[in-house]
């Protein structure tokens, strides 16, 4: 490893993440080395790592690499590997631009749920395509202390619980997952979202990020909090033949979520760069002694 090792800070509506780049996979990330550079007191800080590495350089993204140049390697904050990230694709983006990889207009990131279809817009903000979700079957809820409430089962790359509630403050300290039921449902844990109604198509969501705890701000919870919404309100694009957009509000921000007839789901929303440095190598193995 060299004495010195580059990264970027950004952000997504307050879901924050340390950027590393590493166009040809040099660096091999432990899961112990992800927790320390995301450790807030002891670390950079952040929800999550974007190792941004060449796909044709990654074992994960080599079939993809005639799609997409770019693999968003993407690691939680506790050093686990997660499939996707909404927040985490729009940083990445970013990134690539501020690096100048890439310019304003389309563009196409690998990542562990595919490619995804990426637009950077003249006025800063980023959309990405996020696929289609999947509602698995069953009964689902979740609880948080004596109180408990059926959830929306919603797969977008990786597993989310949707629970409307009466009140945000209900969710508790999120410090901790939530409870669910049954265990099989998630057997790999679950993301859980808690969401009250604002006004017509507007909600505000708290969401418990599997191995980050609460986060400001989740874009495949606000996605899968949107496609529950359209379910319980009669608004399935799919039945209707009209897209259904729902204004998704998180404590970091505000995301745009629009589900088409034909199920694919696009995500708008800010990213932001806020500053770049080198991590002292010395430090890091010293940190995990």
């Amino acid at each position: 490893m060299s004495t010195r090792i580059a990264f970027l800070k950004g952000h997504g509506t307050e879901n924050d993440f340390v950027i590393v780049p590493d166009p040809e996979n040099t660096l091999e990330l432990t899961p112990a080395e992800v927790a320390v550079l995301c450790d807030r007191r002891a670390g950079i800080g952040g929800d999550g790592v974007l190792h941004v590495v060449r796909s044709a350089a990654h074992p994960e993204a080599r079939e993809m690499a005639a799609e997409a140049e770019w693999f968003m390697d993407y690691r939680n904050g506790d050093g686990s590997i997660a499939e996707m990230c909404g927040n985490g694709t729009r940083v990445f983006a970013r990134y690539l631009q501020h690096a100048g990889h890439v310019a304003e207009g389309d563009i196409a990131i690998a990542t562990r749920a595919g490619v995804k279809s990426v637009h950077i817009a003249k006025d800063g903000d980023v959309t990405v395509g996020m696929g289609r979700a999947r509602l698995p079957e069953g009964d689902v809820t979740v609880s948080v202390g004596e109180r408990s409430w059926p959830a929306r089962n919603v797969n977008m790359g990786n597993p989310h619980a949707v629970a409307f509630v009466d009140d945000l403050g209900h969710a508790g300290d999120l410090l901790s997952p939530p409870p669910f039921a049954p265990a099989t449902a998630y057997p790999q844990g679950v993301n859980v979202e808690f969401v009250v109604d604002r006004g017509p198509r507007h909600v505000a969501m708290r969401v418990h990020e599997r191995g980050s705890g609460e986060t400001r701000s989740c874009g495949t919870g606000a996605c899968a909090v949107a496609v529950a919404a359209a379910r319980r309100d009669g608004a399935d694009p799919a039945r209707t033949g009209t897209p259904a957009t729902y204004t998704v509000d998180v404590p970091g921000g505000r995301l745009v979520i629009t589900e088409r007839p034909d199920g694919e789901i696009e995500m708008t929303g800010p990213a932001v760069i806020v500053a770049e440095g080198e991590i002292d190598a010395e430090w890091l193995e010293s940190a995990l002694r």
